[in-house]
């Protein structure tokens, strides 16, 4: 959208980006984006999109939480603060921003994958109350705290390889003291999530290791974990 031109159907993008700015807005004709120097908050105003406006840069923190919003089309590319939009209706992270230097939260939507989110998260990372049944997706490095509490998690997959802080993940088909447990071994040990499962085959509760093998039979044999079983005595 060429907001140089002004056409009268592009009125309500401009009054959008006047009312909600933070700072100061400005069309960039290289990228066709709209950039933010400061914030831009629109918590919490009943709306379903970002009124055909397109972001590049943000350079301070991106609010659309509390909203009705079922799909990122048109969120920023890059926000130097931080971003939420935890409290909507969404089903996908598509179109989120892809470099997030603050915190990220998606809390209280209705996810079954975290495929879109960035893969590096500086601050904290939250996905709580959606229904996830794996990690797929999800930042591989995220600075501070992550959580997926509230969840139907049942599997691993996908969990970062680094957390800064602590990995909270309670109420969730499995029980906490498992996902944890298989989490750690995966990260101190650098190993997959079925390699994880062979070396805590021993430790881990019968009906918590039925629904976490489920599918990955060809994988966890028993000659699998006697090996993993050999391997985590080294490392």
């Amino acid at each position: 959208m060429n907001l140089g031109n002004i056409a009268s159907e592009q009125l309500e993008a401009i009054q959008f980006l006047n009312k909600h700015t933070e700072g100061k807005w400005t069309f960039n004709k290289k990228t066709g984006l709209v950039d933010i120097k400061g914030n831009f908050d629109f918590s919490d105003k009943n709306l379903t999109d970002f009124k055909g406006v397109k972001f590049g840069v943000v350079t301070g923190s991106f609010f659309c939480d509390n909203n009705k919003l079922t799909s990122l089309e048109g969120a920023p590319q890059e926000v130097r603060g931080s971003f939420f939009c935890d409290y909507n209706k969404l089903t996908s992270l598509k179109g989120a921003p892809q470099e997030v230097k603050g915190d990220f939260y998606c809390d209280y939507n209705k996810l079954t994958s975290l495929n879109g989110a960035p893969q590096e998260v500086r601050g904290s990372f939250g996905c709580r109350h959606n229904q996830l049944t794996s990690l797929k997706g999800s930042p591989q490095k995220v600075g501070m705290s992550f959580s997926c509490s509230n969840n139907k998690l049942t599997s691993l997959v996908g969990a970062p390889q680094e957390v800064g802080e602590s990995f909270g993940c309670s109420v969730n088909p499995i029980s906490e003291k498992t996902l944890k447990l298989v989490w750690e071994t995966m990260r101190e040990k650098k190993v997959e999530y079925w390699g994880a499962l062979c070396m805590l085959h021993s430790q881990i509760e019968s009906e918590d290791w039925k629904k976490m093998s489920k599918g990955l039979e060809d994988k966890i044999t028993p000659d699998a974990i006697k090996t993993y079983s050999i391997i985590s005595r080294y490392r």
